[in-house]
Parts: structure tokens; C-alpha cells; sequence
């Protein structure tokens, strides 16, 4: 395949294995990517992930600042393929048509289920018991394009989003080189979407952020490991904005949803809508993140017990 000259397009830490693996296996003669941004309080301008690895191995970076109106460099160097993932923009039809062999996505679910730009967080959040890779064809509308292949992995109750995101990262780029061959022999699989069974993933809001202990306590388990380590789920206790990073499932049925019914070796126990979640490691406001054992040391038993999350 090192005679196929490949188009990448990608961002973030999530499309690095499948960029590196296209490197050992094809020849990649354009990168695109999002434009480098300020991070922290510095506002130090760092490049992205994919960013660094083109530049690490001499490759030439595009970063158009919208790419619907200005593509001409990825025009000129005549791709045979165009490949993505994770990249962030919408890609143009113009460029979709132009390749031999198409315009194909990795993308992070079991497609057509959670099309989107958050299906790693939405896959745990709503209580999914597997997710995977799906390998497509793009076009115009957000990934409902022909199914070309498929690998799943089981999601269990000791993953949270960040260990899915490296299962599926390391998993996606296997896939994607197993699936080329066929692509460029055209013996490919080429599987219409069921549009009855679309669902989809939107980015996470700050809303949807915040843990709601009405919910049965499974959604809240599913809710606060589908969003760390990050953007990581809060509540409000006593007026201050608390970070939940990890809890356990309790079949305590004290209390009233949001109500801190216990305290034990495990952590602070928090009634929900039928059973209980138990706290395990919490970042209070300004302060580092810490075991919920050290955060009622701090507080003091006495003075949480009976207190309710917001």
C-alpha cells in the first residue's frame, strides 16, 4: 500500500494510533488539521497531537481555519485516498468526490448508532453494553454514510471514558489498515445505515455535566464514568460547585435522592432515585483531586452526613 498516496485529516490524541499505523503502511503526503490554539493560563500556542506527530516525521500540515472555503492544497496534491477521523469540521463535497478510492472515516461507535462528536462519553452515559469502530464511507450529512466494516468491544462497569478512548483509539487504527486492502482492491463490504436505528451523540454540554441523583443509581454510575477524566461530571453541595471523578454502585435504599445517607472505608454514600452511588474521589472547587476518604477528613463526618448534593 506504500504506493497509495494518502490524505490524513485528524485533531485530537484519539487519531495518533490510526495516523502513525498509515504512516508504516501507506504514503501519507498531507496531514489536516485543526488550527493550533492558547492552552492553559499561559495562552502558549501548542500544536494538536496529530500535528506533532506529522511534523515529527516530516510531513506536510494543512490547517485551514474552515475547510468548506479553502481546500485548493489538498486539491493539489492528488490523493489516491482521503481518510479521517476525529478532524472537526465538515469535510465538502468537492473534496469527498475527488479521491479513486473515496472519502472513508473511523469513526468511535457502532454506527448507525451514535452518529456524532461525542460517542465515546454518550456510549456510557446511556447505559450502552458494547460500543466499537465503525469504518464508512463519508458524504454529505454526519456519518450516515455505507458501512465498509465493523469491530465491537463490551463496555463493563471498570471502564470510564478515558479507558475507552484508548481501547478504541489502538482498535480503530488495527481496523482501519486490516480494511484498506479490500478498499483499494474494491472487494470491500459496502453496508447501507438502518435510519431506524440512528442515534445520535452531541457534544457534551455544561448542562448535561451536571449529575442529577433523581436518575436510578446506575444512570448516575453511567453518567459520572462517562465523563471522566473528562469533561468530568460536578454537583453542588453546601453552594460549592464539587467535581465527581469516580463512584461504586451501593444497594443502600436510605435517604432521599441526593441525600448523603453514609460514610464508610468505600466512600460517601448518596441515595438515588432507587439505590445508592458511593463516592469514591471528588475535586472540590479550587482544591486537587482527592480521595473522598480525604474529603471528609477535611470536612468532617459529622458535618456531611444528612447534607444533599444539588
Amino acid at each position: 500500500m506504500k504506493d497509495k498516496r494518502v490524505v490524513f485529516m485528524g485533531t485530537p490524541d484519539f487519531a495518533v494510533p490510526v495516523l502513525e499505523e498509515l504512516i508504516k503502511s501507506t504514503n501519507v503526503v498531507l496531514v489536516v488539521t485543526q488550527p493550533d490554539k492558547p492552552v492553559g493560563r499561559s495562552g502558549e500556542v501548542k500544536f494538536t497531537p496529530i500535528k506533532e506527530v506529522a511534523v515529527k516525521n516530516g510531513i506536510e500540515v494543512f490547517q485551514p481555519i474552515k475547510i468548506r472555503n479553502d481546500y485548493e492544497v489538498i486539491l493539489n496534491v492528488n490523493p489516491d485516498i482521503i481518510i479521517t477521523c476525529a478532524y472537526g469540521q465538515i469535510i465538502p463535497k468537492v473534496l469527498l468526490d475527488l479521491p479513486k478510492y473515496g472519502a472513508v472515516n473511523v469513526h468511535a461507535s457502532l454506527l448507525p448508532k451514535l452518529r456524532g462528536g461525542a460517542p465515546l462519553h454518550k456510549a456510557i452515559m446511556m447505559g450502552e453494553e458494547e460500543t466499537g469502530i465503525t469504518i464508512m464511507y463519508m458524504d454529505e450529512k454526519m456519518d450516515n454514510g455505507d458501512i465498509i466494516s465493523q469491530e465491537k468491544t463490551q463496555i463493563l462497569d471498570s471502564d470510564n471514558v478515558g479507558k475507552i478512548h484508548d481501547r478504541l483509539s489502538v482498535m480503530g487504527a488495527k481496523l482501519l489498515i486490516k480494511t484498506l486492502p479490500s478498499i483499494f482492491e474494491g472487494t470491500n463490504e459496502r453496508i447501507k445505515q438502518n435510519e431506524e436505528e440512528v442515534t445520535y451523540a452531541y457534544n457534551v454540554t455544561r448542562e448535561e455535566e451536571k449529575i442529577d441523583f433523581n436518575k436510578t443509581a446506575k444512570e448516575v454510575f453511567n453518567h459520572i464514568r462517562g465523563l471522566y477524566p473528562y469533561p468530568v461530571g460536578y454537583s453542588v453541595l453546601n453552594g460549592n460547585v464539587i467535581k465527581i471523578l469516580e463512584s461504586k454502585l451501593s444497594l443502600s435504599t436510605k435517604g432521599n435522592p441526593g441525600e448523603i445517607t453514609d460514610i464508610n472505608n468505600d466512600g460517601i454514600v448518596v441515595r438515588c432515585a432507587d439505590k445508592s452511588v458511593v463516592i469514591t474521589r471528588v475535586k472540590p472547587s479550587g482544591k486537587k483531586e482527592m480521595s473522598a476518604k480525604d474529603f471528609v477528613n477535611g470536612q468532617g463526618k459529622d458535618k456531611l452526613l444528612k447534607e444533599v448534593f444539588e
